[in-house]
């Protein structure tokens, strides 16, 4: 049998093609082995909820994640099927998402009876910080950031809007800006009652209220970076000191090869002299 140049082309454009899957494939079985042994490690069940740009399909487009119903699903059925008595680490890594699927989320952990930690290795913003409030500990890394929780209406700031229905007098304002600002007043009470709710369990009335309305009043812009001091002084238990198995883990979620400009050598340590 014998081959042709189109045939060797044929060959070539097969293997870019089913390149994507083989090295998710891959992937895949590496990210089940490090989950498995974290779990054997730590004694608990590890759930991930990794949001990273991904290839996807046999032509290897990117597509962006965030939290949505698809992952409320998932994340409840595992909570669900997992014993009682075992506790849970949720590592997790989003930019947020719909405030409905993250609430989900959140009152699942929350509910969990054993022991929830949730380890955030490098960020949890918005909607993952949400779902970091129902644990019962968060474990962030030195340099992890939780965000805000303040709910944006049309991509604009709940709390802005408000305040710029009230900068003026009513007969002055847009229409517009009056419906935008009744639905974000709604969206501002429903976020807040529904931190307190999933907080309460663990800590007073008062301090859940008073961390609600921090972290979602609009004190700060939606991508504000609250870093692991900043989030103790607010009063979330927070630990620092990310274990290295989890770090190891968020490699096993590679971002595209063209993610990004920055560029460096594994650091190769002294070699002892011989005796």
């Amino acid at each position: 049998m014998s081959f042709d140049f189109s045939s060797l082309i044929w060959i070539v454009i097969i293997v870019m093609a089913l390149q994507p899957v083989l090295m998710g494939r891959w992937f895949a079985m590496r990210r089940e082995q490090a989950i498995r042994a974290i779990e054997k490690a730590r004694g608990t069940r590890v759930i991930t909820m990794i949001h990273r740009q991904e290839r996807r399909s046999l032509f290897g487009f990117s597509v962006a994640r965030h939290i949505d119903l698809e992952d409320a699903q998932t994340i409840i059925a595992a909570i669900k099927e997992t014993p009682d008595t075992v506790p849970i680490d949720l590592i997790l890594h989003t930019p947020g998402g719909l405030v409905l699927a993250a609430m989900q989320i959140a009152r699942a952990v929350e509910a969990h009876p054993a022991k929830v930690t949730v380890s955030v290795p490098v960020y949890a913003m918005s909607g993952g910080t949400l779902i970091a409030l129902a644990a019962d500990e968060i474990v962030l890394g030195e340099f992890s950031v939780l965000g805000p929780i303040d709910p944006q209406i049309v991509g604009l700031p709940a709390a802005s809007i408000v305040k710029a229905r009230d900068s003026k007098p009513v007969a002055d304002v847009m229409d517009l800006t009056l419906v935008l600002a009744d639905v974000s007043e709604k969206a501002l009470a429903q976020v807040k009652r529904g931190a307190v709710e999933i907080m309460t369990p663990r800590i007073d009335q008062a301090t859940a209220e008073a961390l609600a309305d921090k972290l979602a009043g609009g004190h700060w812009t939606h991508d504000y970076a609250l870093t692991a001091s900043e989030a103790k002084s607010l009063g979330l238990r927070v630990t620092v000191g990310m274990p290295i198995e989890v770090m190891e883990l968020m490699k096993l979620y590679p971002q595209p090869v063209q993610r990004s400009g920055v560029e460096f050598l594994p650091v190769e340590l002294p070699r002892r002299p011989r005796i």
